[in-house]
């Protein structure tokens, strides 16, 4: 019998890394290795080091290995899926100028606005990038860094996004994929390439930036000395060129060409997220049009406010997250971080229907509410940007797969069926993210296809299967009025 081989998915969020020691041929996850993240800021900013990332991703890797029991010769591989759209400004010797701007820094708002005005408006952004630019894009962010920190912009040789730095120390060599390149908005869409008319636009040359690898699973080197030094791996094993998180929790459910097309997804973590993987270039201004990590598109909605923000408020009230009831007349959108969708970058948390008989359990509950609703009002814009009529009975009962932290969580799981009157699918394959970084680094090993490896593996997993309930439209309307009705400057957007 052959020897167990193990490849290692990395998933470098927001809060934390995780190491995931995945057997190559079952995709059994057999260790999970953790470490946490800084992120600081006051208002609008967020930063966090990339060295930080760094350390976590070796504190990580050697904490999975460990759990795992088995020697590092049975590694054959590694990639990195990591937090999409973050700004990382290198020197000419590789290392961090400044803190990166992370994801969730909405200070560029005024800078996505102005180029946005520039180009012509929302539609000539979609039709070159897929993408109108809102404070969460890299563009903005290097186009603030410019205007408000331009000691470090001059003295910025490459720039990079979260997983391209943490893929670099790990092979040595500049590389991206068009999956999370898709998310700086100085990448087409339309043509698969850096467009050069906004990389002068903003100031930026190719010279700069990674190369584009032709997806997330392809073999861009092998794992340098020195990285190998630091994680305790052996030299030379497969480094995949690695994504952004929501397209390696794509793959990771095996969606995509190899795997199931057009099928909506529901994550619910720090962001909460509607995505599905689909052939259908997206040409929608209310939806972020990005590729996917396997030659596909990747239309996508996000919201800044999901499970933290909801966990604030139980925090407020002195409640456990569960300690929720429907919130009846009370209506709470939790913008505590701004707002993508919709764009409201500067926007605060609205409460409004308070009554006497109003108790906690209801607050708690409308903020589930409110924070389900926001990303659940893009599901029919997604569909259709996947070619789909969102009222065609066959599109209406396709099950909506319930992913991240909140799928865990019985309220969120509840709330979400309530609001959404879907069937739901909530998979059985934890770590998402890292098990789709896994399948890539088990493609850059020769194993094929990453979507096919996913797929192949999830044909084990367990999933919880709930039938659709009858829908909640009454809070779905009074929500979507107040929403609809509270002008910006009562949102502070």
């Amino acid at each position: 019998m052959p020897p167990r081989t193990v490849v290692i998915g990395v998933d470098s969020s927001t809060q934390s890394t995780k190491a995931a020691v995945t057997d190559t041929e079952t995709g059994e996850l057999l260790a999970v290795g953790r470490a946490p993240h800084v992120v600081t800021g006051e208002g609008g900013a967020r930063e966090t080091d990339p060295e930080v990332w760094w350390l976590a991703l070796c504190d990580a890797v050697a904490a999975g290995l460990k759990e795992s029991g088995l020697s590092p010769s049975s590694v054959v591989g590694i990639a990195v899926a990591g937090q999409q759209h973050g700004l990382v400004t290198l020197d000419r010797a590789g290392r961090p100028l400044r803190p990166a701007l992370l994801w969730n820094d909405t200070r560029s708002a005024p800078q996505a606005a102005a180029l946005v005005a520039e180009l012509g408006g929302p539609e000539a952004w979609t039709a070159r990038t897929g993408t109108v630019p809102v404070a969460s894009m890299t563009a903005t962010k290097w186009r603030w860094l410019r205007e408000n920190d331009p000691s470090n912009a001059e003295a910025t040789a490459s720039v990079r996004l979260p997983h391209d730095f943490l893929t670099e120390r790990l092979a040595g060599v500049a590389a991206t994929d068009p999956g999370d390149a898709s998310g700086t908005c100085w990448y087409s869409t339309a043509t698969g390439a850096y467009d050069p008319d906004l990389l002068e636009r903003l100031g930026l040359s190719v010279s700069m930036l990674p190369e584009v690898a032709a997806t997330g699973g392809t073999r861009i080197g092998s794992l340098t000395d020195s990285a190998a030094e630091a994680l305790g791996l052996p030299a030379g094993i497969a480094v995949a060129a690695g994504t952004g998180d929501n397209m390696s929790a794509a793959v990771g459910l095996g969606l995509g060409g190899a795997g199931l097309l057009d099928h909506p997804v529901l994550s619910l973590g720090t962001s909460g997220t509607v995505f599905a993987a689909s052939r259908t270039r997206p040409a929608s201004t209310a939806l972020s049009g990005f590729a996917g990590a396997d030659g596909t598109y990747l239309p996508l909605a996000c919201t800044l406010n999901c499970t933290l923000a909801v966990d604030k408020v139980a925090s407020l009230l002195g409640l456990h997250r569960d300690d929720a009831t429907p919130g009846g007349e009370a209506v709470l959108l939790p913008y505590l971080d701004g707002e993508r969708t919709p764009d409201l970058p500067t926007s605060s948390g609205l409460l409004t229907g308070l009554r006497h008989d109003t108790t906690p359990q209801q607050l708690l509950g409308a903020a589930y509410e409110g924070a389900a609703f926001t990303v659940l009002r893009a599901l029919d814009e997604l569909l259709l940007a996947c070619g789909l009529d969102p009222a065609d009975p066959e599109v209406a009962g396709r099950p909506l797969r319930l992913i991240g932290g909140g799928a865990q969580g019985r309220t969120w799981v509840e709330t979400v069926r309530r609001l959404s009157g879907r069937p739901l699918i909530v998979p059985g394959s934890g770590e998402l993210v890292a098990l789709g970084a896994a399948a890539l680094a088990a493609s850059a090993a020769g194993g094929g296809d990453p979507v096919a490896v996913a797929a192949r593996w999830n044909e084990k997993s367990e999933d919880a299967e709930l039938p659709a309930s009858e829908r909640d439209t009454e809070t779905w309307e009074r929500i979507g009025s107040v929403l609809d009705r509270a002008s910006k400057p009562l949102l502070g957007g």
